[in-house]
């Protein structure tokens, strides 16, 4: 059965700039209450700061928090003012939406620096496990109920190869693993697990890949819609999928590319 997501609470984790800021507004017109973990310099959180008065002004309340998402002391510090703004509601809708990881290829070329061990634990770390220690969190903490979603954002990467990006694919491949893993743990809860792949987007993330500009316009080519994902396309997924109380669509890669993936 369809229902409203009037009043529910929506937690955004990278909620300060590309898919999470989208998803945050469109959530935030549906009358959802937005609460915003991102980490920004102080441009970002100026940018931030924006954001959050213009979903408060949907009549909708929103509350950003500047902190690493992917550190243990922020889930800590963070999950009981969660708790407290949320009181009995809990949390409706988890969007896992953060893109920080190092673009370096395994194998130096040319002078140029390989990847280290650090880096690949930390781009694992940051765009893959930290959606499990954040789920695990939230449901300890009796902020994820039934109905409720919880969503990842992948891409083709996880999938396909291309220069300097083997540690984000890698995190997309173990992210896309943990959503099964999460959805089968958290289905007899009633709780949905799923992961969007959206088709090649110029989020600020998309930009600090190298030759991005050149992977754009080969995909605006192939894409049947003859244009690339926007941001806007995957927060209307997120907004439709959370409109039911039913937890059957779970543990899926759900592409949201508008066909490009299949040419």
């Amino acid at each position: 059965m369809i229902t409203s997501l009037e009043g529910s609470w929506c937690l955004v984790l990278g909620a300060s700039s590309g898919m999470g800021l989208a998803i945050g507004h469109e959530l935030a017109r549906a009358g959802v209450n937005i609460l915003g973990v991102h980490f920004d310099t102080a441009d970002g959180q100026e940018k931030a700061a924006v954001a959050r008065e213009e979903m408060r002004g949907h009549g909708v309340q929103a509350h950003f928090f500047n902190a690493n998402a992917a550190s243990a002391r922020t889930r800590e510090e963070l999950l009981p003012q969660f708790a407290e703004l949320t009181g009995d509601t809990g949390i409706r809708v988890v969007v896992h939406s953060l893109a920080f990881g190092t673009l370096l290829p395994y194998i130096a070329q040319d002078g140029e620096d390989e990847l280290t061990s650090r880096q690949m634990n930390m781009t694992l770390d940051v765009m893959a496990h930290s959606l499990v220690y954040w789920t695990q969190d939230l449901f300890t903490a009796g902020l994820l109920r039934q109905g409720a979603k919880v969503y990842a954002m992948t891409s083709a990467g996880g999938a396909r190869v291309m220069p300097h990006y083997g540690a984000v694919s890698a995190a997309k491949a173990a992210l896309e693993s943990h959503v099964r893993q999460l959805a089968l743990e958290l289905a007899p809860s009633g709780i949905a697990v799923n992961a969007l792949r959206a088709g090649v987007t110029l989020t600020p993330s998309m930009r600090r890949i190298p030759d991005s500009e050149r992977v754009a316009a080969y995909a605006t080519g192939l894409n049947p819609h003859r244009r690339l994902t926007r941001p806007e396309d995957v927060a209307e997924a997120v907004s439709l999928l959370s409109r039911t109380d039913s937890s059957w669509i779970t543990g899926n890669v759900i592409g949201v590319d508008g066909g490009e993936i299949l040419t």
